[in-house]
């Protein structure tokens, strides 16, 4: 048996899935506390170009007026999540597992190294070397060598009674023009990248999805 379900939602507006994500995490806290069976989720998703930031976030890291992000097209959101400010777009892989981490024997700090780790794995698939950054989450390259640390997986997580939501953001052919909004995760001394950056070529975005799920199957058993 699966230990959690997994859905594509495509492309989708960022609003609606934060929708879909509350609810499976309000069901799965209300069905823990009554001790019914449980329903884990993995949520794999594209959103049109939008920047959240989270309720530590400072604002002064949004380097434009809201009215030039709408102009742009650009949405934002202020959400409950750990973190600063991020962005989502198309060509990047956002995740959202809706898990109840007792099911899986490890807490929050478990949890979100072991996300890290799934991202480096994936990422060592492609001949990436990635790794973490001393007191940053997130999945980094070069993050020891001066000058030339760039993050391409941005990770920031709520969660209630041992349940998350929220999750990853992993740049695969993101256009990464659209970081020069905003400090990206409130850092003003770090780079941005992308898979297809990294490896010179557009990567087949289907594929990384598959590769990415695999590896969760793997960890959340």
């Amino acid at each position: 048996m699966e230990s959690f379900s997994y859905y594509d939602l495509g492309r989708i507006e960022y609003g609606k899935a934060l929708d879909l994500q509350t609810n499976s995490f309000e069901s799965l806290i209300d069905a823990k506390r009554k001790g019914l069976e449980e329903q884990n989720c993995l949520y794999f998703c594209e959103h049109n170009p939008v920047l959240t930031l989270g309720k530590s976030g400072k604002e002064t890291n949004l380097l434009v007026p809201e009215l030039l992000l709408k102009e742009k097209g650009v949405s934002l959101f202020h959400i409950d999540r750990g973190g600063d400010i991020t962005y989502h777009g198309p060509g990047q892989i956002t995740g959202y597992p809706v898990f109840d981490l007792d099911g899986f024997g490890m807490g929050l700090k478990a949890y979100i190294h072991t996300l890290e780790d799934i991202v480096i794995e994936f990422l060592l698939l492609y001949g990436v070397k990635a790794e973490r950054l001393d007191g940053a989450t997130g999945v980094w390259l070069d993050s020891k060598v001066p000058g030339a640390a760039r993050k391409i997986c941005a990770i920031g997580v709520k969660s209630s009674h041992f349940v998350t939501m929220h999750g990853f953001a992993l740049n695969i052919n993101t256009d990464l023009t659209y970081y020069s909004l905003i400090n990206p995760c409130g850092f003003v001394d770090k780079g941005v990248t992308s898979l297809s950056k990294e490896l010179g070529a557009e990567q087949d975005f289907e594929l990384a999805k598959s590769r990415l799920l695999t590896l969760f199957q793997q960890a959340f058993r």
